[in-house]
């Protein structure tokens, strides 16, 4: 098969694209970056003249109007990611959308329909899906090495307190839930290999945002559970654990890891409380959106397995609305199937 380098654009000029994506784009052997567009002409010219980047628009639609960019990338906050997704696929472009891809089963229903309609690829930005300790983890587990899963704990946090930031603002789909609720959600399904029957959360709400600061959740698989907590006023950390009944594997850094360095996965046979059963595993280095984006590019030209695929991410959303019906409830859940 002939492969070839996809031109992609990017709407916004936020900060995590200027920081995160476009210098691991830079480093893509199937992607480049073509074009980036904002709402403010100049703010786009200024932005594609500081990153290297040939090509820029005054908005949105000029960006997707442009025959010459084959991918949009698109991380502009929560409630528009359906939106401007559906317009990019309107407009016949493939379409890499950041996490949250939508906060109800309902738009993204709507997505789907115009991803068929259109005949285009459209996948939700976990990069985590890529990085190898994450198909480390995975092996370890489907292999049996720490004996029959049975739970996933998840801890992950940060401090903003910024009362503009999107993540901040309830209209925008902030809150801690969306923003790396998700993620809990995300390596739960897949460690699991299949959805949870039931969903229970709960929400503590900032007095002044009124977007949830900490929200916890339980996750009740067939044979197992997830439990995990998310905070946006809390102290950075992140961490995952995995019990089997033999064994237990503990992810150092299992979502922002770092570019360039090996990331370490430690695995414990549960002899000895102090560590003594522990080993370790370092995975190669790498940028995960670096691979995100390559992996994508080939997947559009039928080349390996579209990741999070948006019948795929359904499975998440749903997830995540279960457990914003469970805190009015105050019951489990049951998510909604596709």
């Amino acid at each position: 098969m002939s492969r070839r380098k996809l031109r992609w654009g990017i709407l916004g000029v936020s900060n995590f694209a200027v920081r995160k994506i476009i210098p691991a784009m830079r480093t893509c052997e199937y992607s480049e970056l073509t074009g980036i567009a904002s709402r403010d002409g100049a703010r786009a010219k200024e932005a594609a003249a500081t990153l290297g980047i040939p090509k820029s628009y005054g908005s949105y639609d000029e960006l997707l109007a442009d025959p010459e960019i084959d991918v949009v990338y698109n991380p502009l906050p929560n409630h528009l990611h359906v939106l401007w997704s559906i317009k990019a696929a309107e407009a016949g472009k493939h379409v890499l959308c950041e996490k949250p891809i939508s906060t109800t089963t309902a738009d993204l229903r709507s997505l789907i329909d115009a991803k068929n309609k259109h005949r285009v690829a459209v996948a939700e930005a976990f990069m985590i899906r890529f990085h190898p300790q994450w198909k480390r983890v995975s092996e370890l587990v489907q292999s049996g090495a720490i004996g029959e899963l049975r739970a996933v704990s998840t801890c992950f946090s940060y401090y903003n307190a910024n009362p503009e930031n999107v993540r901040n603002i309830v209209d925008y789909g902030g809150g801690g839930m969306w923003d790396i609720g998700c993620y809990a959600v995300n390596v739960s399904r897949l460690l699991f290999q299949t959805e949870p029957n039931a969903v229970a959360a709960s929400f503590s709400p900032d007095p002044e945002f009124a977007v949830d600061r900490i929200a916890s959740g339980i996750l009740q698989f067939e044979k197992g559970q997830s439990v995990f907590v998310v905070g946006t006023q809390m102290v950075p950390y992140q961490r995952v654990q995995v019990f089997g009944t033999k064994g237990r594997i503990e992810v150092e850094i299992p979502f922002n890891a770092l570019p360039g360095e090996g990331m370490r996965i430690l695995i414990d046979n549960g002899t000895d409380l102090r560590g003594a059963g522990i080993t370790s595993e370092v995975v190669e280095p790498c940028d995960q959106y670096t691979l995100q984006a390559d992996a994508f590019s080939l997947a559009v030209q039928g080349e390996g397995t579209l990741v999070n695929s948006l019948e795929e991410s359904f499975g998440n959303t749903a997830v995540l609305e279960a457990a914003f019906r469970s805190k009015e409830s105050g019951r489990f859940e049951v998510p909604e199937r596709l």
